[in-house]
């Protein structure tokens, strides 16, 4: 049965209770952080009666947590509380239960008292004392007289107050809820030399906590916000064409910190429709200086490994950057003859100002490095020696660098002897820079001592 056929009510909704759209809204802002949270302030304009009264408010999101709500009035708040009993199908039925309904068929009316409601089956005791059991009620109408009581069409937050004076006045309402969430999503194009990328940088808002929110005054809040609660569109379509001629778009957002965080401060309104994904540009910048980079990383013998390729670049004002990056995941594009085409993506962490910031985008495909344990000896305890070879193939129509991280697992690990210079980088790690000419093949050995752990 279509539930849009299925009930024949004699009420009509909007005088069941106050409606929250009868009370004027002077301003509302909306606060989103980037573990699924949000944060409502909802500024309403209320005609009280002094002394004691009762205001309903049914606008507010599905998800909100309860226990965070607050309300500021002239006045005190007596009692709160949140109504989530919401009209369904199912439920007017079972508050019916031992009462009266109507069938309405192809075939007439049958009137009768419910005494079972399960799934799509009923049972009625017709007025005859008869019974009719349907085991679908497909092909009818449920007639019921009302809407039973406690059964409310919206979640609704209900106020006992007590106002210190009559007529109208400021009254803010405040809380959190679940399902709403943003990310930084970002389009890099490299240059045809891979030496600069012009970066594009979105906002990706989804809202999913079951209410909307029309022109809203909207903050966002990037760091790592800890709670001891639990949890309740192709961005490459904006890549534009390089070029110096086209102009940036001018920044929607105001950024600045806050206690430990930074926020982003939409400098218009805007609204958040319930399910929605909203994408809001949040700046651009042409001409920054890249490094690329080969970076290949070994723990112990491995054969035909593959280099991975790197994409760095510092986040300095003189790199045409200088602010913070949040978290979110970056798309690298690179321009062929004709069109943009893919090369990889990457996702960054909250990377704050004069930071570098390192983007994964893929292996190499024709660069090889074979790695071979030439010597292993035990001399002592624990303490043994290891001599290495490393071979690398170069077989790309360019000279490359290859930096090569070496992780040893083991106690007091040095290197006896190399065949090229490398850099001590920790206690367990060391690196070696290899230069290679392009179509060559370059070898280079090692001699270790370390101790197991």
């Amino acid at each position: 049965m279509r539930y849009s056929q299925a009930l024949l009510f004699a009420f009509i909704f909007c005088t069941f209770l106050i409606q929250s759209q009868e009370i004027e809204r002077k301003s509302l802002n909306v606060t989103i952080y980037n573990n699924d949270l949000g944060v409502v302030r909802d500024l309403r304009v209320l005609d009280l009666k002094k002394g004691a009264s009762e205001v309903k408010i049914t606008d507010v999101a599905d998800k909100i947590d309860m226990t965070s709500v607050h309300i500021k009035l002239d006045g005190s708040v007596i009692e709160q509380n949140y109504q989530y009993d919401l009209v369904s199908f199912s439920k007017i039925l079972q508050k019916y239960i031992d009462k009266e309904i109507e069938l309405i068929g192809e075939k007439g009316v049958v009137s009768g008292t419910l005494l079972s409601a399960t799934g799509n089956q009923i049972v009625i005791r017709k007025k005859d004392d008869g019974l009719l059991m349907l085991p679908k009620t497909d092909g009818y109408q449920i007639s019921v007289g009302a809407l039973p009581e406690g059964l409310i069409a919206k979640p609704t937050l209900v106020w006992q107050l007590h106002s210190n004076k009559a007529g109208k006045q400021d009254v803010e309402i405040s809380y959190q809820t679940g399902a709403m969430n943003w990310s930084a999503e970002y389009v890099a194009v490299l240059d045809e030399k891979d030496t600069k990328i012009d970066l594009n940088s979105w906002v990706s808002l989804t809202n999913n906590s079951g209410t909307t929110y029309p022109n809203a005054n909207l903050k966002l809040v990037a760091g790592d916000v800890n709670r001891i609660t639990p949890k309740i569109v192709d961005v490459a379509k904006g890549v534009r064409e390089r070029g110096t001629a086209q102009a940036l778009a001018q920044p929607q957002f105001e950024e600045r910190e806050f206690f430990d965080y930074h926020i982003y401060d939409l400098q218009r309104q805007t609204t958040l429709a319930n399910n929605e994904t909203k994408q809001i540009a949040l700046f651009d910048a042409n001409n920054i200086k890249i490094n690329k980079k080969y970076r290949y990383f070994s723990y112990g013998t491995k054969s035909d490994g593959k280099p991975d390729v790197t994409i760095e670049f510092d986040n300095k004002k003189e790199n045409n950057l200088g602010m913070p990056f949040p978290a979110g995941k970056v798309r690298l594009y690179k321009k062929d003859a004709k069109s943009l085409e893919f090369v990889g993506e990457d996702r960054i962490n909250h990377t704050p100002k004069d930071e570098t910031i390192k983007l994964k985008v893929g292996q190499a495909f024709d660069i090889v490095i074979d790695e071979l344990e030439l010597e292993s000896r035990k001399i002592g305890g624990d303490v043994w020696e290891k001599e290495y070879k490393v071979r690398i193939n170069n077989r790309k129509s360019e000279d490359v660098s290859i930096e090569i991280q070496r992780y040893f697992l083991g106690d007091e690990v040095e290197i006896l002897k190399s065949s090229i210079d490398y850099i001590k980088k920790d206690a367990i790690r060391f690196i070696f820079n290899v230069p290679v000419k392009k179509g060559q093949e370059f070898e280079f050995t090692y001699k270790m001592r370390y101790k197991n752990f």
